[in-house]
């Protein structure tokens, strides 16, 4: 039996170990961007020598270029297998810098511009007695407009949109759920000109109400309900079943358990929702056109008499045709861009802020 017990482990020690398979020569970190920078440099010289003299004409040969070289050389040394992972790959980046750099470009040619007359003096002056071809001027009355507008278009959308995504998720039951859902679906996809026609028709012309700030929150808030019933169904539908059982189970009343379970669960997701609706409609042009009629002075009303906005003072500014008139296009677009910034900012954060904290 001692023999035995010694011959074993001789045994086992002299059988050979296998070979691990997976062991396979990979490409250092360095090599993606070598050959980022290698396709670059041939896409300028292709570019050169062929008289390309378009910079985007550069890019694209570049990102060819890019993606053929590094499938290639990944090909050679890791396999075909891995090769196929790192072109997807590459084909996600390239396409990420397609979306990006428009973007970039759009954002810097705008800061360039509008930052020409973007000072205290045009955020606090309106166009009154100014004229279209002289330099001056602001966007004073533009921002109140816009401000008011889209306020009055929130609290109309907001409560209507929050109440209606409740209806759906917590009571929503057989036709009239289908109905809503539907009717929901289809007010996602109207274009904006479609709702600025139809608070023409009804408000305007039938009505016989005339130009006001107020008709083109009307429009505005059509445009916003849908996104907002559809982010908020998501986030009540994303609230445990089981909080809404345990409250129930204690004898609390389903209105109460939507009031005071429901809704606070997910009143982060809901105001986000809400923030970027507001963000969404805050650009809108066409309902404006046709309903606030534009205006050169300050407004504070509202509801009586035309006004203007930000986007509609873009639109006004650029088709006066002029240098000066331009400039002021560009420094206004900017204002709306750094607006519809903040909207945003503030709808992470608030996700930020009541986002579950995890526990340590």
């Amino acid at each position: 039996m001692s023999d035995v017990t010694v011959e074993q482990p001789l045994v086992a020690d002299s059988a050979p170990q296998p070979r691990s398979s997976l062991r396979q020569p990979r490409l250092p970190r360095w090599a993606a961007p070598a050959v980022a920078v290698a396709a670059a440099a041939v896409a300028v010289a292709i570019g050169l020598g062929a008289g390309l003299s378009s910079r985007i004409q550069w890019g694209l040969i570049a990102a060819l270029l890019f993606v053929l070289g590094l499938y290639g050389l990944t090909a050679r040394v890791e396999g075909r297998r891995q090769a196929k992972d790192r072109l997807a790959t590459s084909l996600v980046w390239v396409c990420f810098l397609l979306a990006v750099v428009p973007l970039l470009s759009l954002m810097w040619e705008t800061v360039r511009r509008g930052a020409k007359v973007l000072d205290g003096s045009f955020l606090s002056h309106s166009m009154a007695g100014v004229l279209t071809i002289q330099p001056g001027g602001g966007v004073y009355h533009a921002i109140i407009g816009t401000l008011e507008q889209v306020g009055i278009a929130t609290a109309i959308a907001a409560p209507v949109g929050l109440l209606t995504a409740v209806y759906l998720v917590e009571y929503g039951r057989g036709t009239l759920a289908k109905v809503v859902t539907f009717f929901v679906d289809v007010m996602t996809g109207v274009p904006s000109i479609v709702a600025g026609l139809f608070v023409l028709s009804f408000w305007i012309l039938m009505l016989d109400f005339g130009y006001s700030g107020f008709a083109g929150s009307m429009a505005l808030a059509i445009l916003m309900m849908p996104v907002v019933v559809r982010s908020t169904e998501e986030m009540l539908k994303l609230v445990p079943n089981e909080l809404r059982e345990a409250s129930l189970a204690l004898g609390v009343p389903k209105w109460r358990t939507i009031l005071k379970v429901v809704l606070p669960t997910a009143i982060g997701g809901i105001a986000t929702g809400v923030m970027l609706a507001v963000a969404r409609i805050a650009g809108e042009t066409a309902p404006i056109v046709l309903l606030v009629f534009g205006s050169q002075v300050i407004n504070n009303n509202p509801f009586d008499g035309a006004q203007s906005s930000l986007p509609y003072y873009i639109y006004e500014q650029w088709a006066a045709g002029n240098e000066a008139s331009y400039d002021r296009a560009w420094a206004a677009a900017l204002v709306l861009i750094a607006f519809v910034m903040i909207l945003n900012l503030v709808a992470r954060g608030i996700a930020r802020w009541k986002a579950p904290k995890s526990g340590r």
